[in-house]
């Protein structure tokens, strides 16, 4: 009896290490990324397809604020995000004393210039109201878009520091209002014009390539400077699961994904 226990037991014991092994190796195998629901997820779910042709698993974890989605990369809890742009990610770094690095680019969301009480530029008149973002980085891109679009002119060199201080001339003398971002797509019947984040227009059931009047340029400094990137803690930048993420995310099977669903509200920059 006492032999027959023993076997049992080895025999459990021997089950419960082949068991370890096993969760060991698909832990090794798995990719877990954090992320912002639309449109990182929804690539993401194209990218798991073409990892898992090379063995990996990918466990996509779903955010909607911007603060989570780095401190389980910097506390080891997840191995990659997928949501932010650089200067984002430079800023929370800085104020966080987190060591998060960017290993790719993956695509940009382009600012557009919407309609609202006006259905064209050309329609703008003396005393027009146009909407753009309050906060630093998304307001110089709608100041620069506007620019780009005849709109108004900067100062020499301003770039993305760009400031309502900083027009020196307006096609016509439009008022441009500051307000969050999030507020602006709900207010466009109220002003002529409404420059909206990719993100918040998207949201709003709005399409950069069909709906606005004007978009950013993919070479246009703002695109390149806010390309939303994959990112790693400082150090994993090398490492398998990194560099397999990286490949996957800017395989053509994603690339025509985001050509083919999004129609320009989403466009790839790798």
């Amino acid at each position: 009896m006492k032999k027959t226990i023993s076997i049992l037991l080895a025999l459990v014991l021997c089950v419960g290490i082949l068991a370890g092994c096993g969760s060991k190796k698909a832990e090794e195998k798995t990719i877990t990324v954090a992320a912002s629901p639309t449109p990182h997820a929804e690539i993401l779910k194209v990218a798991a397809d073409v990892l898992a042709k090379d063995g990996w698993t990918l466990q996509v974890t779903e955010y909607a604020d911007y603060v989570v989605p780095n401190n389980v990369v910097e506390d080891g809890e997840m191995d990659a995000n997928y949501f932010q742009h650089q200067p984002y990610l430079d800023t929370f770094n800085k104020e966080n004393g987190t060591h998060l690095v960017s290993v790719a680019a993956i695509h940009y969301e382009p600012f557009g210039i919407y309609p609202g009480t006006k259905s064209a530029i050309a329609d703008l008149a003396d005393g027009d109201k146009i909407a753009i973002p309050n906060d630093g980085s998304n307001r110089a891109r709608a100041l620069l878009l506007l620019e780009a679009n005849g709109v108004l002119k900067l100062k020499e060199g301003v770039g993305m520091e760009a400031t309502v201080l900083d027009i020196t001339e307006k096609s016509v003398d439009v008022d441009v209002v500051e307000m969050e971002a999030a507020q602006i797509a709900g207010v466009r019947d109220s002003v002529a014009l409404a420059v909206i984040n990719g993100n918040y227009a998207l949201n709003a059931g709005l399409n950069a390539g069909k709906d606005a009047i004007a978009t950013e340029d993919a070479a246009s400094v703002s695109a390149q400077t806010y390309a939303n990137i994959v990112v790693v803690k400082e150090g994993n930048e090398k490492s398998e699961k990194a560099q397999a993420l990286v490949k996957a995310l800017t395989s053509q099977e994603v690339k025509d994904y985001i050509n083919n669903t999004y129609s320009g509200a989403v466009v790839p920059i790798f």
